[in-house]
C-alpha cells in the first residue's frame, strides 16, 4: 500500500485525481471519488489537521482486481459526523475511523502511469487538475445527458403504455356495455315473455306501464295478470312480491298463477287471497307477497275489488274528481292472509281506474303525500288518451325519486261501446 501525508484539500483532489488515472478509472467514477474523499477530509484539513491516505491494488477471491483507498483523519476528528451512505462513492468505516472504498478495476489491466506528484502541486500541475476536471464534468454532463434521454425515452413508452391501457379499457368498456346490453335484451325478452299478452275487451281500454328499479334487473317483483271470464267478466290480477330481481319475479309469477286457476275455478273472489296463500304455503313458506284483485263486467261497469295489503285503487271520474277505494286485508305469506271483503262500485262511461304498486307512490318515501300526489296527476290526466295515461303518470310520480323501487300502474277506462253495440243489435228488437 502507498502512504501519503497530505495537509490541504487541493493536495489530497491531486492526488486523488492521479492515483485514478493511474488506474484508469473512468472519468465519471474519478470524480465521484475526488468529491467523497474531499467530503470526508475537508472538517480535517479545513483546521490545519493532515490525513493520511493509503492506496493500493488488490484482488478479490474470484480474481477481480479492486484498487483500495483507505483515509485515515487526525484523532481529534472521528469523521462521526459524515453520513458515508450520501457520499457520492459509499465507503466502509473501520473500527479506528479510517474510511476505505473499494472500487472494482477492468480486468486485466495494468495501472497507467500517475500524474507526477510534489509536496505541492505546481502550476502545471494545477492545469492538469483542471484538464481532468473538465474531463470529469464532460463525464457528468454525458451521463446526465444519458439519464435525461433515458427518462424521456421511459416517459414516452409509459405514455404508450398508459394509451394502450387506456385503450383497452375503452375496449373492455365497451364489451361491458354489450354485455349488458345483451344480458337486458334477454331479461327483457323474458319479461315479455312473463307479462300477459294485450287483452281487446269491447267497451273497455286498457293501459299498463312498467318500470324496473334498475336497467341491470328489468326484471322484478311487480306483476300483472288480466283475463276474460266465461261469464265475459275481466279478472286483473296486480302483485307485488316481497324483494327485488329474478327471485322476487318468480315468487310474482307463483302468485298470479296461482291466482288464475282459482279464478278460473270459479272460486268467489273473497277467497281467493287467502285460498292462494293455503295453496301455496306448503310448496314456499317465503313467499311474500300483496295482491289486489279486480273484477269488471264491460256491459253495466260493476266494479267488485279484494285487496291483501296493497294500496288501494284508484278511481277517477268523468266530472274531474277521483276517489280511492280502501280494502283492508292481508297479503301472501302475511299472518291471516285473505281480505276483508269484497268492494263492489261501478264504473261509468269515461270513468278510469288505476291498478298500480307502492313503487308509484313511495318514490319520495312518504306514501301519504304519495297518494295525494298520485291522485292530483290521475285527475290531470285522466281526458288523456288511455294508453298514454300510465306513462304520464308515472314520469309525473317518478321525479326527485329517493327510494327506488319497481313500478307499475295499469289504466281502465270504460268506453260504453259494448253497451252501444248491444242496444243496436238484432236481439235488441230494434
Amino acid at each position: 500500500m502507498t502512504r501519503e501525508t497530505l495537509r490541504t484539500l487541493k493536495a489530497l483532489r491531486h492526488t486523488v485525481r492521479s492515483i485514478a488515472l493511474g488506474h484508469r478509472l473512468p472519468a465519471d467514477e474519478r470524480a465521484r471519488l475526488v468529491l467523497s474523499l474531499s467530503e470526508v477530509a475537508a472538517a480535517a484539513l479545513g483546521g490545519g489537521r493532515p490525513v493520511t491516505l493509503l492506496s493500493g491494488r488488490e484482488t478479490r477471491e474470484d480474481g477481480a482486481p479492486l484498487l483500495t483507498l483507505a483515509l485515515r483523519l487526525p484523532h481529534q476528528c472521528t469523521g462521526a459526523q459524515v453520513a458515508t451512505d450520501r457520499l457520492p462513492l459509499r465507503a466502509r468505516t473501520q473500527p479506528d475511523g479510517t474510511f476505505v472504498w473499494n472500487l472494482p478495476l477492468p480486468p486485466g489491466g495494468q495501472p497507467a502511469t500517475r500524474l507526477p506528484l510534489t509536496p505541492a502541486p505546481t502550476a502545471q500541475h494545477g492545469e492538469t487538475d483542471v484538464a481532468l476536471l473538465e474531463e470529469e464534468l464532460r463525464a457528468a454532463l454525458a451521463r446526465a445527458d444519458a439519464l435525461a434521454g433515458e427518462h424521456q425515452r421511459l416517459k414516452h413508452e409509459l405514455a404508450e403504455t398508459n394509451s394502450g391501457v387506456l385503450a383497452l379499457y375503452v375496449q373492455l368498456e365497451e364489451r361491458d356495455e354489450q354485455l349488458r346490453t345483451a344480458h337486458g335484451r334477454t331479461l327483457r325478452a323474458l319479461e315479455d315473455a312473463l307479462r300477459p299478452r294485450p287483452l281487446h275487451v269491447d267497451g273497455l281500454e286498457l293501459a299498463v306501464h312498467y318500470a324496473p328499479a334498475s336497467d341491470d334487473a328489468p326484471t322484478g317483483g311487480d306483476l300483472y295478470d288480466w283475463f276474460t271470464l266465461p261469464d265475459g267478466t275481466v279478472h286483473i290480477t296486480v302483485v307485488d312480491a316481497i324483494g327485488h330481481g329474478i327471485t322476487s319475479t318468480r315468487t310474482a309469477l307463483t302468485v298470479t298463477h296461482a291466482v288464475r286457476t282459482l279464478a278460473l275455478e270459479g272460486h268467489p273472489l273473497e277467497s281467493i287471497v287467502a285460498r292462494t296463500d293455503t295453496v301455496l304455503a306448503p310448496f314456499d313458506q317465503n313467499v311474500m307477497a300483496t295482491l289486489l284483485l279486480a273484477r269488471l263486467d264491460p256491459a253495466d261497469g260493476t266494479l267488485a275489488l279484494a285487496n291483501g295489503s296493497h294500496p288501494p285503487a284508484l278511481l277517477a271520474h268523468g266530472d274531474g274528481g277521483a276517489t280511492y277505494l280502501e280494502v283492508r286485508g292481508r297479503g301472501i305469506g302475511f299472518p291471516l292472509p285473505g281480505s276483508d271483503r269484497v268492494l263492489t262500485t261501478t264504473l261509468e262511461d269515461d270513468d278510469v281506474l288505476l291498478l298500480y304498486t307502492d313503487g308509484l307512490t313511495e318514490s319520495r318515501r312518504d306514501p301519504i303525500a304519495g297518494e295525494a300526489r298520485l291522485k292530483e296527476a290521475l285527475c290531470r290526466h285522466r281526458a288523456r288518451p288511455t294508453e298514454q295515461v300510465p306513462g304520464l303518470l308515472a314520469e309525473d310520480l317518478l321525479r326527485d325519486v329517493l327510494h327506488l323501487d319497481d313500478t307499475l300502474a295499469i289504466a281502465v277506462r270504460r268506453t260504453g261501446v259494448q253497451r252501444q253495440a248491444l242496444s243496436r243489435s238484432p236481439r235488441s228488437g230494434r
